[in-house]
């Protein structure tokens, strides 16, 4: 009687201990959320949390939101074992980590990319690199219209150019790789060296800085992201924009999810189709590139000289031509 006793409470423990493991583990799950690192602007992520919460995925996810810098080093030193599953990231970061760190799953979903991509992440949205000037300033200062970055460099447009500094911003790195592809890196120091003696102190931390300080009168020209200045010529500011002959060359940021191989992985990996499939219509929109089969941009926003750099875009040509700015000044 003892016996059977026993056995009766041992298996009253045993169910009562998993009843309450099963507990655990269902409120666990249920208080598990998707984990999205990135990099983007405010524009980007508001583009990508409401096509998440179109899909039913309200209060499931949380973003994080880093300098590039910040997010690379990251991704680079802390692999698979970063707190995130879900990353929206410049894709010469995404390539790098990946190569490092074999991090990334291969999505599971079909993109429909117009251009070929790794198996592990496909494009959310692409900026494009311009010249934009102030034609009220221009005017007032009797300056010619740059036709290149290198007509920045000539003694009229002292102190009144602005341009990003690519040890800060990514925006900055789409004009070395103009200046490189289209002179050398001989030439093109020299160039570099004369165009940040005109900018003064209007060397900007952002990618956003110059389009800033054109629009209040504080500089007649700049360079940084086209399509920025192209709204604002359409919005009837005094703002107009120029391709360089030395090209128009753009940057892609990508979605990727990290390799964990659990539950929440499985939801991030729904989460980046979402944001593939249904935030790209608002995203296309901000950031006026066209990415995928089907879409469609405004003549505005076609560069007229599109360029690539001739090697790939990776985190170590990104610290060898920071080594070259920084060389130039």
């Amino acid at each position: 009687m003892k016996h059977a006793k026993k056995m009766l409470l041992a298996l009253l423990a045993l169910t009562l201990l998993f009843s309450l493991a099963a507990c655990s583990s269902d409120k666990a799950n249920a208080g598990e959320k998707v984990v999205i690192y990135t990099n983007g602007d405010d524009a980007a992520v508001q583009a990508m949390e409401k096509a998440l919460k179109n899909a039913g995925y309200d209060g499931k996810y949380v973003f994080q939101t880093f300098g590039t810098s910040e997010l690379g080093g990251k991704l680079m030193a802390e692999g698979d074992h970063i707190e995130a599953n879900l990353v929206t990231m410049s894709s010469y970061f995404i390539d790098s980590a990946q190569e490092k760190n074999d991090m990334f799953k291969n999505l599971s979903f079909k993109t429909n990319a117009i251009e070929t991509y790794p198996a592990y992440y496909t494009p959310i949205l692409a900026n494009t690199g311009a010249i934009f000037v102030n034609t009220k300033v221009m005017k007032e200062k009797g300056l010619p219209m740059p036709t290149s970055i290198k007509d920045l460099t000539k003694p009229e447009f002292k102190g009144q150019v602005s341009i990003p500094n690519i040890m800060d911003s990514s925006t900055g790195w789409l004009l070395v790789q103009a200046i490189i592809s289209k002179y050398g890196e001989e030439e093109g120091k020299q160039i570099l060296h004369d165009l940040v003696a005109n900018c003064g102190p209007h060397l900007e931390s952002s990618g956003s800085g110059p389009i800033k300080k054109v629009e209040a009168g504080e500089v007649a020209a700049g360079f940084g992201l086209r399509y920025q200045a192209v709204l604002d010529k359409k919005s009837g500011l005094p703002i107009d924009y120029v391709d360089p002959t030395e090209g128009n060359f753009s940057l892609t940021e990508s979605v990727a999810v990290v390799k964990k191989d659990d539950a929440v992985t499985k939801l991030a990996m729904k989460m980046a189709e979402v944001i593939i499939k249904d935030a790209r219509k608002d995203l296309i929109a901000d950031y006026p590139v066209a990415l995928y089969q089907g879409e469609t941009v405004s003549d505005i926003h076609k560069p007229a000289n599109t360029k690539k750099f001739d090697k790939p875009l990776t985190v170590d040509l990104l610290e060898k031509h920071q080594q070259f700015f920084n060389s130039a000044k």
